[in-house]
């Protein structure tokens, strides 16, 4: 079944803003752990939706990553600023997710929570504009 590409970015934007809102009530109730996960998959998720502006995608993260770079960051798309937060939330989501006993630090994830606003509102703001 083949969704139309504009079906397929707003779809991936609104997981973004979930995973955002899902992000934001993980940290009022202080589950730092998941809120770590969904603030990856904020960010992940808008960047699903710039790649399938080009038609891009990859089975794996790295490669969402490395496409990501190559096609939105190396080419000045995406402000590198902005873009490197995306890493930092992998690797964190993955000590998280996969390490015992490895929790960030409620200020580390804050911040984290407002780049990766920040990160998925450029993302909506570059889709709009294509």
């Amino acid at each position: 079944m083949s969704v139309p590409k504009d079906e397929l970015i707003r779809y991936r934007l609104q997981r973004a803003r979930e995973a955002l809102n899902d992000a934001q009530s993980d940290l009022e109730q202080e589950r730092l752990n998941s809120a770590s996960n969904r603030i990856y998959y904020a960010m992940f998720y808008a960047t699903i939706a710039l790649l399938a502006t080009c038609d891009l995608s990859s089975s794996r993260h790295s490669g969402i990553i490395s496409l990501f770079y190559k096609h939105f960051v190396r080419s000045n798309v995406f402000p590198a600023e902005l873009a490197q937060h995306l890493g930092r939330a992998f690797e964190m989501r993955t000590n998280t997710d996969y390490r015992d006993f490895s929790s960030p630090e409620p200020t580390e994830i804050r911040e984290m929570f407002e780049q990766a606003r920040a990160f998925v509102r450029k993302a909506e703001d570059l889709i709009r504009a294509a």
